[in-house]
């Protein structure tokens, strides 16, 4: 990998939950000088193998509400019950040290971003299909069916946000989609305006979930 770049800017990686961006994030920054990753300040409680200050910064609701009325973020947002958010210093930080800020933070933050800090480079990622999306979700066997459900049915929102995106990535290998986001930041060689059309993509996605959503209405019902 070559030098950083001569203008270092936060890079911002979106998705639908269980597409794949933190594993994206991780094999970015792991071993570059290039990258830092963003911890993210959450209050949802952390998950069995993960630790605070490394996968996030783990708060009560007090604290974040506190952070909030302090104008520490960037950007925040409620998600699926819990609040998420971006400190000011993480971005100052970064910027000091010459290097690209990597955050993984969902839809509603990254547009927080888009108004707030024009330079950041926004990435949509997405799953090559619905159904991968869902055996993603249902491999973490750590939420109930119905909480799986409610993430797919979110993923159809977020995915209308695509168009605001600079990049569109299809993940379906995690090492090319992390070249990729190297590429983008390094040449800026698949802005959206400039890329082949993938709005077919999109609508297939969303299409196939609204048949997933269906037939589980219709198991339910029965």
């Amino acid at each position: 990998m070559s030098a950083s770049p001569l203008r270092a800017f936060p890079v911002v990686l979106s998705a639908p939950s269980g597409t794949g961006k933190t594993t994206i994030a991780r094999a970015l920054v792991e071993g570059s000088e290039e990258f830092f990753f963003s911890l993210s300040t959450t209050t949802r409680s952390p998950r069995a193998e993960e630790v605070d200050g490394v996968d996030y910064h783990f708060v009560s609701e007090s604290a974040f509400q506190a952070m909030v009325d302090a104008r520490e973020f960037v950007e925040w947002a409620t998600v699926h019950g819990h609040m998420y958010g971006t400190t000011r210093e993480g971005l100052r930080s970064a910027e000091e040290a010459g290097r690209n800020l990597v955050l993984d933070i969902d839809v509603q933050g990254a547009l927080q971003v888009r108004a707030r800090v024009p330079e950041a480079v926004l990435v949509f990622v997405v799953p090559p299909t619905a159904d991968v999306l869902l055996e993603r979700l249902q491999g973490r066997a750590t939420e109930s069916a119905d909480a799986v459900m409610r993430r797919l049915s979110n993923a159809q929102g977020e995915l209308d946000k695509a168009g605001y995106f600079d990049y569109i990535l299809v993940n379906e290998k995690v090492e090319q989609t992390v070249e990729d986001v190297r590429a983008i930041v390094l040449a800026e060689s698949r802005r959206t305006t400039d890329a082949i059309d993938l709005s077919h993509v999109i609508r297939q996605l969303q299409e196939r979930i609204e048949e997933i959503l269906n037939h589980e209405l219709d198991s339910v019902g029965k």
